[in-house]
């Protein structure tokens, strides 16, 4: 295995979402997966485009936004070992945000069709994934709900105790 592979495994096994998922398996995602260099100002992908992948920022920082009145509100800041755009590969709905580079940045996309090749090579891996995407989406779905009952309160984000972060993984 070479250098790029075993920091890419690496990059993987530190995240949530690839969390305990054998070795092997990583490198079998990887070896079907599509490295993508996005230069300062490009996008990922724009707000309702059709989707059908993920990504994993190796390198960069990047943004999440939404277009509201001619204007772009930013949700989040990516850095790298954040993935984003899992949802697709949950719902096979369109994006429901924007994802810019802020700087140089270097992803793996992940499709699904690749977690389709690993279902028909290991179900019981493929499942774990799954599940733990689901529990990254409900961890962000908990953070967001938080954010809106504090906002119907009339209460800022850091008027109270800090609430969890679920972009933080």
């Amino acid at each position: 295995m070479n250098t790029i592979t075993s920091r890419r495994i690496g990059l993987l096994q530190a995240m949530p979402i690839f969390g305990a998922i054998r070795e092997e398996l990583l490198q079998f995602l990887l070896e079907r997966s599509c490295p993508t260099r996005r230069d300062a100002g490009e996008l990922f992908f724009h707000e309702h485009q059709e989707a059908s992948s993920m990504f994993v920022l190796e390198s960069g920082r990047a943004s999440v936004f939404k277009s509201w009145e001619g204007r772009e509100v930013v949700l989040h800041e990516l850095e790298a070992g954040d993935c984003f755009g899992e949802m697709a590969l949950m719902d096979l709905c369109p994006r429901s945000a924007s994802v810019r580079a802020d700087e140089a940045c270097e992803a793996i996309e992940l499709t699904a069709a690749h977690l389709h090749a690993l279902f028909e090579r290991d179900a019981e891996q493929f499942t774990l994934i799954q599940m733990n995407i689901g529990r990254e989406v409900c961890r962000r779905l908990r953070h967001a709900d938080e954010l809106l009952f504090r906002a119907q309160l009339g209460k800022a984000h850091d008027d109270a105790e800090p609430i969890y972060s679920a972009w933080a993984s």
